[in-house]
This record gives structure tokens, C-alpha cells and sequence, in this order.
């Protein structure tokens, strides 16, 4: 696999009150949290979310691992569903003195380009600070949609933290099941 520079951002939220909320206008829009979990819902999204930006280390998780990872009490997974279809999907951890990281978040590939991400984000955001979080926190990096480091901070998060590093990528992404993108 080829190296390439990989700029990593991480970013916080340290009150509430920063948030700066967009949503959707569309009135079939709605969110809905995925209790009890399910590692297969989990998986769905991580695959066809990271189809185009390389989210791979999970790719060889068994079942089990799945399952251990939704079924911990601190993660909690969310997902945006337009006239009922899932649309795209976050998961929240709440971690020690009271962060809460936004792990996973984004858009089916159908569903970019529609408004969407600021509806999504600003909802996440909003749930992060209902779990009480002292700080609500994610990171994204240049591998990610173009689109998403402006999003974080257009919803008020700043940055704190930026590093660079060589990393590993396939020449392309994946996909989210093997042949999913002819050669």
C-alpha cells in the first residue's frame, strides 16, 4: 500500500452556547437512536459511510468485535433517516471526566450534497451535550469529505490540535463489500 501525508484536526466544543445549529428544512427528516444496539446497523453504516474515504481498520471485525463494541453502555448510535430511508448515521462515546466524542459520523453516499451534514452534526452536538458532557469533542482528517473540517467548525467547534503523518492507504477506497468498485 502507497504512504501518503495524512493531516489529522481535532476539534472541541467547550459550551454549549457555541453551537451554531443548521437544520434541515425538509419536513420528512428525523433522527433516531438505535436502542437496543445492533452491530450489524453499525457495521452497515461504517462500511457504506467510509466508502469514499477510506475507513478501513474495522473492515476485519468479526461479528463479535461488533457486537462488543455496540453493546458497550458508554456508545450510543444515532441515525438520520429522510421519509423513513436511513440517510446517514452518528455515534456518540462518552468517555472519562465527562467528554463525549462524536467517533463516527456521516452521510450514505446518496445522501451527500443534500444539506444534510449541518442537520446531522448539529444533532449530534446537541445529544453530546444532553449526555452532560463537559466537552464535546471529534477529529477528522484530510482523507475525509472536503466539506467536513468546515462543518465542525461551522457548527462553533475550534480547533485544539493538528498533526501530520505518513500513513498507509489502499490506492483507492475499498468499498464497502469486495468488487464493490470495478477495476
Amino acid at each position: 500500500m502507497p504512504s501518503i501525508s495524512v493531516t489529522t484536526y481535532y476539534l472541541e466544543m467547550l459550551d454549549p452556547r457555541d453551537l451554531c445549529p443548521k437544520r434541515s428544512p425538509a419536513s420528512d427528516v428525523a433522527m433516531v437512536r438505535i436502542d437496543p444496539p445492533m452491530p450489524e446497523l453499525n457495521r452497515f453504516f461504517y462500511t457504506t459511510v467510509g466508502v469514499d474515504w477510506f475507513w478501513i481498520d474495522r473492515l476485519p471485525w468479526t461479528y463479535q468485535q461488533w457486537l462488543d463494541y455496540a453493546r458497550r453502555p458508554e456508545l450510543e448510535t444515532w441515525m438520520l433517516t429522510v421519509k423513513g430511508v436511513p440517510a446517514g448515521y452518528f455515534e456518540l462515546e462518552g468517555q472519562p471526566e465527562r467528554n463525549v466524542e462524536i467517533a463516527y459520523f456521516g452521510l450514505l453516499p446518496q445522501f451527500v450534497g443534500r444539506r444534510l451534514g449541518g442537520h446531522l452534526l448539529t444533532a449530534a452536538i446537541e445529544r453530546g451535550w444532553a449526555m452532560r458532557a463537559r466537552r464535546v469533542w471529534v477529529h477528522t482528517c484530510t482523507l475525509d469529505h472536503p466539506q467536513a473540517l468546515a462543518n465542525y467548525q461551522a457548527r462553533g467547534m475550534r480547533l485544539y490540535k493538528q498533526e501530520t503523518n505518513m500513513e498507509e492507504t489502499p490506492a483507492r477506497p475499498v468499498g464497502p463489500w469486495p468488487g464493490a468498485f470495478p477495476e
